[in-house]
């Protein structure tokens, strides 16, 4: 079906009951529904935003254009959680229904403010002549909905264009701080900050300075955070060419840690660093959890890419909650500790790999795998295999070399470079965390140490778990668990 400016700009409001009950149960018996992680009730899910923590529940939002797997009139729709394990609906959606925000609600976060949960987000206005107005908004999570007070920001600065967006907030010694991403005029991407001492009147600030002047052509969805001592900055650059085994996937999403100096808002940092070296994840948003620990959701997914799933009017998934630390320089993500409580029965094997051989079966599942000895070349892991199907796991060991194969998953998503990811382990391969859903994979490598997110989609009978090594063998001890479907 060819989406017309109109279609895509149609609100939820204006379909009936009837309509939209018919396009929920068809999204519900689409092929490759995720059995445990989230994904959209209809239509097309993108950005986390608005994730926060407050009276013992987490809010957290998906970017939402309810009518089908494009990029359209964009809602939030609103989740809550005791654990990031389990989930409920909210009612409590952002609606574009300002004229601020009158072509959608588009990215941004959520912060507690005199015991209040309030959202800030671009709003995406549209003139008559189609020309793009973001207003920055907020609004206040009140017991009855979504209150939303004038912009307080309208347009972009001077030397910026009309992307201008996403806007991230933090309290930090008394006084509030915004990012927001941006995109010069030169047509090169930045992030600007923004200050203020009672959350209503904002001082722009500048530039955040870094040593990236010209990264890209926008950089999207800016994270700022402090892990022990240690500032963070998020940002997901557009436009950054391949180099080697880096930059592959049409847009990156990464970070740089460093020390900022928030007198002019210089800092110095490390070289910008991919979060995940899989085909999948962009839009990452972080906040602080009730044990005062920082964690992570990103979108499982990239704009301008073709799904599979696309043909059923329904589109992508959020990744599953990571935990993260600085250690030895650089970020670890592990899985939140919570996600055992999905565990049922499980099975344990160990193995000693020369030849290929089956060790379980399962479509969704969390499997763990310590590499006791490798004495041969490569080590291979397939998961959601069959005879001619099969998502491959592959590591080097001169090389240290990781990789995720999905030449031979299934149905492939369209517009994507290439079917292999791989990056340089920074230590030989001890370990791997593994969650394998209806359409996706997470891997997670040395205790958090490199992650691989990606969608796949095999057929229904690819279920075998298989290993071999290449010219050697490898000592392994594996465990799987089947876990629990279902958010809510």
């Amino acid at each position: 079906m060819e989406w017309t400016r109109d279609m895509k700009y149609r609100r939820i409001e204006d379909m009936d009951t009837v309509e939209y009950k018919k396009l929920k149960l068809n999204t519900e018996n689409a092929p490759w529904r995720q059995q445990y992680h989230i994904q959209p009730v209809t239509g097309l899910l993108n950005d986390p935003n608005g994730f926060v923590y407050h009276n013992g529940q987490y809010h957290l939002f998906y970017q939402w254009f309810p009518l089908g797997a494009v990029h359209g009139m964009k809602y939030w729709f609103h989740l809550v959680s005791e654990d990031l394990v389990y989930f409920e609906a909210d009612e409590r959606i952002v609606e574009p229904d300002t004229t601020y925000d009158s072509h959608g609600a588009y990215s941004g976060s959520a912060l507690v403010v005199d015991d209040e949960v309030k959202l800030i987000y671009t709003g995406n206005h549209r003139t008559e002549n189609w020309e793009r107005i973001p207003y920055q908004i907020i609004a206040a999570l009140t017991e009855d909905g979504v209150v939303k007070a004038q912009p307080f920001i309208e347009g972009a600065e001077d030397g910026y264009t009309e992307h201008f967006r996403d806007p991230k907030v933090w309290k930090m010694r008394d006084k509030y701080y915004a990012v927001i991403g941006a995109q010069r005029k030169d047509l090169t991407g930045t992030i600007v900050v923004y200050s203020s001492d009672d959350f209503k009147t904002w001082t722009f600030e500048g530039e955040l300075k870094t040593a990236y002047q010209n990264f890209g052509y926008m950089w999207e969805c800016p994270d700022y955070f402090e892990l022990e001592g240690i500032d963070v900055v998020l940002f997901c650059p557009q436009g950054v060419s391949p180099k080697g085994n880096q930059f592959r996937n049409i847009y990156q999403s990464g970070y740089i840690i460093g020390n900022i100096n928030f007198n002019d808002f210089t800092m110095e940092h490390d070289a910008f660093t991919e979060l995940d070296n899989g085909f999948d994840f962009y839009a990452p948003q972080t906040t602080v959890g009730k044990d005062g620990e920082r964690i992570l959701i990103g979108w499982m997914g990239l704009p301008d890419i073709q799904y599979p799933t696309d043909k059923d009017e329904w589109a992508h998934c959020l990744t599953l909650p990571r935990v993260l630390t600085i250690e030895e320089g650089k970020l670890m993500q592990r899985p939140i500790k919570a996600l055992a409580n999905r565990r049922l029965d499980s099975e344990e094997k160990n193995i000693q790999v020369s030849d290929e051989q089956n060790v379980f079966t399962g479509k969704c599942y969390e499997l763990l795998v310590n590499v006791e000895a490798i004495s041969g070349d490569a080590l291979l892991i397939d998961l959601r295999a069959s005879n001619n199907e099969y998502t491959r796991l592959r590591y080097d060991a001169e090389f240290r070399a990781f990789t995720l194969d999905r030449t031979h998953s299934g149905l492939l998503p369209e517009g994507v470079d290439g079917t292999t990811r791989t990056t340089i382990l920074s230590k030989p391969l001890k370990a791997l965390q593994i969650f394998v859903d209806e359409s996706s994979i997470e891997v997670f490598v040395n205790d958090g140490a490199h992650v691989f997110t990606s969608r796949i989609f095999p057929s229904e009978h690819a279920e075998a778990i298989r290993v071999s090594s290449l010219n050697g063998s490898a000592q392994l001890s594996m465990m799987k668990f089947n876990l629990k479907e279902g958010i809510s």
